[in-house]
């Protein structure tokens, strides 16, 4: 083989670890019980990727290449291994289990087996906020930072409640298996909250030099698209609908140069108008249930965007009475502080400011780049430069990522001095 063929089959391998790795990962875990263990097999499988398809080529399915060469590892490493000699029971049981990353039997309620782990994840053993990292770190693959600046909280932080979810698994032994029908509703809040918190890591990410990663947000939708068909609940829809119509506006949000692009200065012919049309369905029939919850509401101001022809023609008051209802329902101060860019179209930059100085003033926010930013934009459009020019820089500082610093610091260029 050419050096060049082999450099294109490594940058295939590359490929298929960015888009499979997940997938093969989770199945891993049903087969062999353990996230360390699967995750030592994910590893071993992809270097013995590296070593044999440059030689023989790619397999025609490299999912199923790669959970059976796991699978294989994984035995292999078990039997050993002096330490492992009490696990050969195990071994032998992982042995006999199909060499193919197989579906379910049709007795299983879930088919997909990131979903059969995300429901895993969210044992309600496990604390909530343990149950969403731990599903972000192992469902979907974020490092620790990305879901540290999800939670905004430090990142050593979110690493130990990691490690101690995984423990309380191995020491409770939980089991690793689909929930009981009667189950899965229990979890759905905590589930809903992980998909979501996946879908805004792709549609905003936390840092970086992209403004959108289309695998997280699309890897999201496709969670929220099983999991409508699997338990078809008003939330679940108004979720779906979220997602579906912050996504229609992905291709508007970045020009040419990469840099993002204003709500207001989008140009609304490049929205997919497919995706707002089923989005708006799923949330009129959520809302026409009377049983919806935040998701719903905040479904219901993205399609009050969409369906706007132009910026300057958005209901404002409709969105800051949803944000009104959406706030009784479920406090928190970034939904203050969205509804109060929402009161500044309204009423005017004024009335935004002293909602936002009022968050801040609670110690709310302080190191949210958005808030700082917002209250910056309140400052500069009633020409007060100075508090502007303070309020844009902490915001900067605050900004990890690269294409909204560098929105914030032409804003910042374009004051006056």
């Amino acid at each position: 083989m050419t050096a060049t063929s082999e450099q294109n089959i490594r940058e295939q391998t590359a490929a298929i670890y960015r888009a499979e790795s997940r997938r093969v990962f989770a199945t891993l875990v049903r087969l062999l019980g353990d996230f360390d263990l699967a995750e030592e097999a994910l590893h071993d499988a992809f270097r013995a990727a590296l070593e044999q398809w440059p030689r023989d080529g790619v397999p025609a399915n490299p999912r199923a290449w790669l959970v059976s060469a796991g699978r294989f590892k994984a035995i292999d490493g078990i039997r050993r291994n002096a330490r492992f000699d009490a696990l050969d029971d195990f071994a032998d049981e992982v042995e006999n289990i199909a060499d193919e990353a197989t579906p379910p039997g049709e007795g299983e309620v879930i088919e997909d087996d990131r979903l059969r782990l995300v429901f895993t994840c969210c044992h309600p053993t496990l604390a909530p906020e343990a149950q969403i990292a731990l599903t972000l770190r192992e469902v979907c693959g974020l490092a620790t930072e990305e879901i540290a600046q999800a939670f905004l909280s430090p990142a050593p932080t979110l690493a130990q409640r990691i490690v101690r979810a995984k423990a309380k698994i191995r020491d409770a032994r939980i089991p690793y298996q689909v929930p009981e029908a009667n189950e899965l509703s229990e979890r759905l809040a905590s589930v809903l909250r992980v998909i979501y918190l996946v879908f805004n890591e792709g549609y905003s990410p936390s840092a970086g030099p992209s403004v959108t990663r289309i695998d997280l947000s699309a890897e999201a939708i496709r969670l929220g698209r099983l999991l409508a068909n699997l338990l078809p609940e008003p939330e679940v829809h108004g979720l779906l609908a979220l997602m579906l119509l912050q996504e229609s506006r992905r291709t508007a949000r970045v020009s040419g140069t990469g840099d993002l692009i204003l709500l207001a200065d989008q140009d609304r012919s490049l929205w997919n108008r497919g995706q707002i049309a089923e989005g708006i369905e799923l949330v009129e029939r959520a809302l026409g249930s009377r049983r919806f919850g935040p998701y719903t509401l905040q479904a219901a101001i993205a399609a009050v965007h969409a369906e706007a022809p132009a910026a300057n023609e958005t209901d404002w008051r409709e969105i800051v009475g949803l944000y009104d209802a959406l706030l009784r329902m479920e406090p928190s101060p970034v939904i203050e502080l969205n509804r109060a860019v929402a009161v500044a179209m309204r009423d005017g930059p004024a009335a935004g400011l002293e909602l936002v100085d009022r968050i801040l003033a609670r110690g709310d926010l302080a190191d949210y780049h958005l808030a700082h930013a917002s209250r910056a934009d309140f400052c500069r459009r009633l020409g007060r430069n100075s508090d502007a020019r303070a309020a844009y820089q902490r915001a900067i500082a605050l900004a990890r990522q690269a294409p909204e610093r560098r929105f914030l610091e032409s804003r910042l260029a374009r004051l006056p001095a």
